[in-house]
């Protein structure tokens, strides 16, 4: 408050050298002048305001110095001053003093700080008020040789569970490698040298570090951060003089890269986010979500260190608290994931490029989220090097990349949709026996010489079996005598082109070019899949689900707290999900189906499979391909789940068959209960 004070009467006597009226400026006009110069750290043009008295006391530098050390340091801001009074002080023909009583409020790091004090004003022989300035002008009871300390307390970041209270994020310990420079002894070159290779850090920056003002020859230099579990190289690293290991604390992720893509990671604040949040209780030294679930639940997760702005006179005696705030431990996320089925998934994709969304159909909880290949989180915290870094960032197989968050081309895993749209809105007849004779189709010559190829012919060409036998003719021609308003309508109605209401930023589906079909070729591709359709992961796991809830899609939620509600309701009629859903069932269990290596004797199964052909043209015969399986299991059963994978690049590996076994195993895993055995 004296700050604000001292703040007032700079303003005064800045105003009056400036002459900048006939009548000279009272005080309470030159205080709120000063409030605002106090505000924009103009503290070279404060002390031009002092009595030279003042000036006499305490140089320029020293007084800057003091108020960025003080007023920077509690990260004073928004200050104000609410005048009480003015008291007429000691007068002659010589002088006139005033005194002004105010109240200076200002906010800082521990809180709102708030004092009463006074500003005294003297005229000077020119007639321009001046201000007799001391230190406790900065605050009551700061006298010279006293500083002020802010102490900082602590707070813990909230940790990640899954749906098991097994922990995905929490706190951790690892090893801080550094050097003591006076231990290092005479052949320091070599010692660095040999240090520089094993924990690739240059020598200069090494040198950088050590050279700092506050390093002196007991001090401990921290150089980078390794696993507690890296006993060899830690061995090693002792073997080199002046090397010391102390345990320090950091974030640890349990599950490493099968997590990954879920969890996220933290890291350091930057000055760029510490200038967004400004205000917002961060410091240069906190960690900050910077993906997945540490960035989306950031605000629930995030410490708030608490404060205490104390007066320390010469000797470092506390003299006086100014302020105290209290540390806020950040609040726990519990998340709807079953990290142990999340881990087979991931697993079971190891060494592929591909995905994995799993949900509960009936309450729309995300069971697993899986992209892989992945990162190890732990690598963010403890900082990668520069060879690793480029390494992983230039990966072809491009771990960093999240793949349920993008949208990819379904296949024929789109073909009980487009069925589902025609039994409700276009008028499908599932019994009809579609006549087509071979294996390729087109609506007639004005497609010149463009066919839907399917490749199973088979009798009667009714829904079910062309499901059965996944029939792109079927499909194409259910598509093409809906026409592309009734089909694009169905889409919408499923939210394609809009953004999921979701934790996690998922990319919108999408049809045709910006939400139109523009071709009746591309309306019959689409019909099974291809054409210029995308499709979310979760998102298509989420449409499946109104197979088993009567047409309503449900809401899907990652978070336990989340309330059970749909996110489209009615998109297909309840007939029409009842009739989609009785022929996935026979996918799995006919001996014909696509989907039959997915049957199994202890529980039913609904499903379609689906291979995605990435190409330029039909002609192209240098394309890839994207396998799909999607799997319901939700019959007789208390524990139902719904699960989406799709594996890049499965050309010559047998398709979407080579995406069946993989996703069976977390169904086989979930099913037979063996996820509670293995937590």
């Amino acid at each position: 408050m004296k700050r604000l004070l001292a703040a007032a009467a700079f303003m005064l006597g800045l105003t009056m050298a400036a002459g900048c009226g006939k009548k000279e400026p009272q005080p309470e006009e030159l205080l709120a002048e000063y409030i605002d110069l106090l505000n924009e750290e103009k503290y070279e043009e404060m002390y031009a305001c002092l009595t030279e008295e003042a000036k006499a006391s305490i140089d320029q530098e020293t007084y800057v110095e003091r108020y960025q050390n003080i007023y920077g340091g509690i990260e004073a801001v928004n200050i104000q001053a609410d005048i009480e009074e003015r008291e007429e002080g000691h007068k002659d023909k010589k002088a006139v003093t005033q005194r002004v009583k105010y109240k200076l409020t200002m906010d800082t790091l521990a809180g709102q700080l708030s004092f009463d004090t006074v500003a005294i004003f003297t005229k000077d022989e020119d007639g321009a008020y001046k201000m007799s300035w001391d230190s406790q002008d900065i605050f009551p009871g700061l006298y010279e040789g006293d500083k002020v300390r802010v102490k900082t307390i602590p707070a813990k970041r909230g940790d990640i569970y899954d749906r098991n209270q097994m922990a995905l994020a929490r706190e951790g310990i690892a090893s801080s490698v550094g050097l003591v420079p006076g231990k290092i002894g005479e052949n320091r070159e070599e010692s660095l040298r040999q240090l520089s290779e094993l924990l690739e850090i240059s020598v200069e920056r090494m040198e950088k570090e050590l050279s700092a003002g506050w390093v002196r020859d007991d001090t401990f230099v921290p150089l980078r951060t390794v696993s507690k579990e890296d006993y060899e190289l830690k061995e090693q690293l002792l073997e080199i003089p002046g090397v010391m290991i102390s345990d320090t604390t950091l974030r640890y992720y349990p599950y490493g890269e099968k997590a990954a893509q879920l969890t996220g990671y933290v890291q350091n604040i930057t000055a760029e986010e510490l200038e967004e949040r400004k205000g917002q209780g961060y410091n240069q030294n906190s960690i900050i979500g910077k993906a997945g679930a540490e960035r989306i639940y950031e605000e629930l997760l995030r410490p708030k260190d608490g404060y205490t702005i104390q007066i320390i006179d010469q000797l470092g005696e506390v003299k006086s608290t100014v302020l105290e705030k209290p540390a806020e431990d950040g609040q726990d996320v519990i998340l709807t994931v079953d990290i142990v089925l999340q881990q087979h998934l991931y697993q079971e994709l190891a060494g592929d490029e591909g995905c994995a969304a799993a949900i509960d159909p009936r309450s729309g909880e995300v069971l697993a989220l899986t992209s892989a290949p992945a990162y190890d989180p732990n690598d963010f915290v403890m900082g990668y090097t520069s060879r690793a870094w480029e390494e992983i960032n230039n990966s072809e197989t491009q771990p960093l990349y999240n793949r349920f968050l993008s949208t990819w081309v379904p296949g024929s895993v789109f073909k009980p949709i487009t069925a589902a749209i025609g039994l409700s809105k276009g008028g499908l007849d599932p019994e009809e026996d579609v006549k087509n004779e071979g294996l390729s189709w087109q609506k007639d010559s004005s497609w010149g010489d463009y066919y839907v190829t399917t490749l199973t012919d088979y009798p009667v060409k009714n829904l079910e079996n062309a499901l059965i036998y996944s029939d792109n003719i079927y499909f194409a021609k259910a598509a093409a005598a809906m026409g592309d308003e009734v089909f694009a309508r169905g889409l919408d109605g499923l939210g394609f082109g809009e953004t999921m209401e979701f934790d996690f930023d998922l990319k919108p589906s999408s049809y045709g070019s910006e939400g139109k079909i523009a071709s009746e070729t591309e309306l019959a591709d689409s019909g099974y899949g291809q054409g210029k359709l995308l499709v979310n992961p979760l998102h298509l796991a989420v449409i499946y689900s109104a197979f088993v809830n009567e047409g309503n899609m449900v809401q899907p939620c990652l978070t336990r707290e989340a309330e059970t509600k749909f996110w489209k309701e009615n998109v297909f009629t309840p007939e029409a999900a009842q009739t989609v859903l009785d022929a996935l069932y026979q996918v799995v269990e006919h001996p014909d189906g696509t989907a039959h290596e997915a049957f199994r004797d202890e529980y039913r199964l609904a499903g379609k499979t689906g291979t995605a052909e990435i190409k330029d043209s039909k002609e192209d015969a240098s394309g890839t391909e994207l396998g799909w399986f999607v799997g319901i299991s939700g019959a007789d059963t208390d524990k139902p789940l719904l699960l989406v994978m799709m594996v890049e690049d499965v050309k010559g590996r047998g398709g979407s068959h080579y995406v069946i076994p993989k996703a069976m195993a977390g169904f086989d895993a979930y099913n037979k209960g063996e996820l509670e055995n293995e937590r």
